[in-house]
């Protein structure tokens, strides 16, 4: 009992700080999880504190001590990597050192770069032995140049903007078969169907007894998706790939 009791002391005494307030084990455990920020915690005022409650560690065991002193050297740690400025990152310098693989491939780097700036000074000085020509024809040579605008007149500016702007001429289209069948008509035809009949349930071979080409059949096909779509047909089919029933629901 008296082991127990004394271990309830451990790191019990009360702490106030402006982030926290409450008993130090619990603030060690809040920092150890980075809930609370180590910089935010004042150190001279938890020592202060611990150092007012000191009586108290005398009946401490050899653990229980080990255990304080421990907490308090790990936030101590924490506290002075923050403060601390952090290491610059390693790069590929510091990382292989004096290599041998990379000294090779600086040279080789070094090695391009140098064949480029030659080549770059190189460029230059031919450049630099060019000059633009500023001076026209010299007199005795002026007529022999073609005068580019003697054919130009006003009637040939008109026809090359008529030309410019007269309009496509028209495609013919003639060999091209025109499509004969429409879902709009489709639609009339089955609405008719089940207009003059009593009996409100066909089978899709009914609705297409009349159609003399695929095309037709594919259109009426299309035109039940179009009533089933707006719920005014039902579609049962029985078997797959079996024949389709129409039911006329108005």
């Amino acid at each position: 009992m008296e082991e127990e009791r004394v271990s309830t002391r451990v790191g019990e005494f009360h702490v106030d700080l402006p982030v926290f307030t409450g008993p130090f084990r619990l603030l060690a455990d809040l920092l150890i999880d980075r809930t609370i920020d180590v910089c935010d915690v004042q150190v001279a005022k938890v020592t202060e504190r611990f150092l007012e409650h000191a009586d108290e560690a005398e009946g401490w065991s050899l653990e229980e001590a080990t255990w304080f002193l421990a907490i308090c050297a790990v936030l101590l740690e924490m506290k002075v990597g923050r403060l601390l400025p952090k290491p610059p990152r390693l790069d590929e310098e510091d990382l292989f050192g004096p290599s041998p693989d990379v000294a090779y491939a600086r040279s080789l780097e070094l090695s391009a770069f140098r064949s480029v700036a030659r080549w770059l000074a190189e460029a230059l000085s031919d450049g630099a032995r060019y000059h633009p020509r500023d001076a026209g024809p010299a007199e005795e040579f002026a007529h022999l140049y073609p005068d580019l605008m003697e054919r130009v007149t006003p009637e040939a500016l008109a026809e090359a903007a008529a030309a410019l702007l007269r309009p496509p001429p028209t495609i013919d289209l003639s060999h091209v078969a025109p499509i004969r069948a429409s879902v709009a008509e489709a639609l009339e035809a089955v609405v008719e169907r089940f207009s003059g009949r009593r009996k409100k349930t066909v089978r899709f071979h009914e609705l297409v007894s009349d159609c003399r080409e695929p095309i037709h059949v594919v259109v009426r096909f299309l035109a039940l998706l179009e009533l089933y779509k707006d719920g005014r047909v039902g579609l049962r089919q029985a078997d797959t790939f079996g024949e389709i029933e129409v039911k006329w629901k108005g």
